[in-house]
């Protein structure tokens, strides 16, 4: 039943307990995304100086990219019953699967909690006139109650408001598609090609999208056994592609009309109904909905990858009480993103962040079930042993894609710089593309497939 809480967590989900169809899951990774999170990402094009065109071009590259890898792995989850976390450590070993384990819990359970939490703060502080800390108050208890009853529930809740989030973007986006000089280029068309404008979009795209992956069997694992994959994979990576893409090019068009000082205002939220009219107000609810749609899946999973670390804490509903924990710790997280006012800029670079760890890792652990042709994973993963191949592939590619690739306000990467720039009259350099998520993708797959190779004779 959807009101029984879930005591599974980690272990492997009995024949008996299957349940569901593979059409599910277009709601289940279409409903949290139909929040301002993902049109905000639409809107930082913008904010980069991209024109429409640009934007839609970056949008559809970086969500297409994530969306095959996304539809792929969700395939794993009939077959093994088990969280994406736990299938890791087949490419991770027991030991290293600490490292994506941990950050998945960080990024989700902490991070994305914060980032929409933030989002559905804001809307509901718009319509209802409520104070930021009495609305963030209200998201945070909707969204850990319903994770903490567990996945049925969670089934249920992003099935039935994707319906009612459907409408509400549907409007919303013929509204913004309509609005006077919404494909207005002129203002944006000037100069180059605006190739770190183009890469930032399309990497925090892949961010965004992506970010999901490393919970795709979370919501499969309870599918038979005997799903079928292609069905499956469609459903899945179509409902991310489709939801993310839509809503991220309303976003673009939204903020092309309101202008690029909008995008890094007190309350894009609020700015973004500006251009709705007599909608704004529904817009709004369907707005904190939304966050609460993507938190329930991010705190769900954000505990599932902590106990996937292999912490033992002694009682059967661990993952409810671990999901309490972790929507406090981001429920203080978003407190302070609220009071802090800077929106845009969070998120921008929090969504670089999870493209620069999430790509070398979908590399990895896809490059490991090319190599073993899926074969074992359930059984190896219950069993895993110490293996370095993962770990040290990831670290590496990670950190030399940083190093030699990222293009932020901070820090610039050397070998991005000589690929392209632009130095102003007054010696700022602009235009450094980012290449991070593309590079350590690539990097990580070669060093796995290499390391992979060697340590496979030294095992026997």
């Amino acid at each position: 039943m959807a009101s029984t809480i879930e005591i599974n967590d980690v272990a492997p989900i009995p024949a008996a307990e299957r349940h569901g169809k593979a059409w599910h899951l277009f709601t289940v990774w279409s409903a949290p995304n139909l929040e301002f999170a993902t049109v905000f990402v639409g809107a930082l094009a913008i904010g980069f100086g991209l024109n429409i065109w640009q934007a839609i071009l970056a949008i559809v590259v970086g969500n297409g990219l994530a969306g095959i890898t996304h539809g792929i792995i969700n395939t794993w989850g009939p077959e093994a019953g088990l969280p994406q976390m736990v299938l890791s450590r087949n490419a991770f070993g027991k030991l290293g699967n600490l490292v994506p384990s941990g950050l998945s819990t960080l990024v989700a359970g902490i991070g994305w909690f914060a980032v929409n939490s933030v989002s559905g703060t804001l809307a509901l502080a718009a319509l209802t006139n409520l104070s930021p800390l009495v609305s963030l108050l209200i998201v945070i208890v909707a969204q850990v109650g319903i994770a903490f009853v567990g996945h049925n529930l969670i089934q249920v809740w992003e099935r039935y408001m994707s319906y009612f989030l459907a409408v509400v973007w549907l409007i919303v986006t013929v509204l913004v598609f309509s609005t006077p000089h919404a494909w207005n280029v002129a203002a944006a068309a000037s100069g180059d090609f605006p190739w770190a404008g183009f890469t930032l979009t399309a990497g925090a795209a892949y961010g965004y999208t992506a970010g999901w992956t490393a919970f795709a069997t979370d919501y499969t694992r309870y599918l038979p056994a005997n799903t079928n994959k292609v069905a499956l994979g469609w459903f899945a990576g179509l409902g991310n592609f489709v939801s993310t893409s839509l809503l991220m090019i309303v976003g673009a068009t939204a903020f092309n009309v309101l202008g690029a000082g909008s995008v890094f205002g007190a309350n894009p939220t609020a700015d973004f109904t500006k251009t709705l009219g007599g909608w704004s107000a529904i817009t709004l609810l369907a707005i904190a909905i939304g966050s609460i749609s993507a938190n329930v899946l991010n705190v769900y999973s954000g505990a599932m990858s902590f106990l996937a670390m292999g912490f033992k804490l002694g009682f059967k509903t661990r993952r409810a009480i671990m999901v309490v924990l972790a929507g406090a710790i981001g429920g203080l997280t978003a407190f302070a993103g609220v009071e802090n006012g800077d929106v845009a800029h969070q998120l921008e670079n929090f969504l670089l962040v999870v493209s620069y760890w999430v790509a070398p890792w979908i590399a990895i652990i896809v490059t490991e079930r090319y190599l073993t042709k899926g074969k074992d994973a359930g059984a190896r993963a219950l069993a895993p042993v110490n293996s370095w191949s993962g770990v040290t592939a990831f670290v590496i590619a990670t950190a030399f894609s940083i190093w030699g690739f990222a293009s932020q306000v901070a820090y610039t990467g050397p070998i991005g710089y000589a690929i392209h720039h632009v130095t102003l009259d007054g010696g700022v350099v602009v235009d450094v593309p980012d290449l991070t998520a593309a590079v350590g993708f690539v990097l990580a797959a070669v060093l796995f497939l290499v390391f992979h190779k060697i340590e496979k004779p030294a095992k026997k």
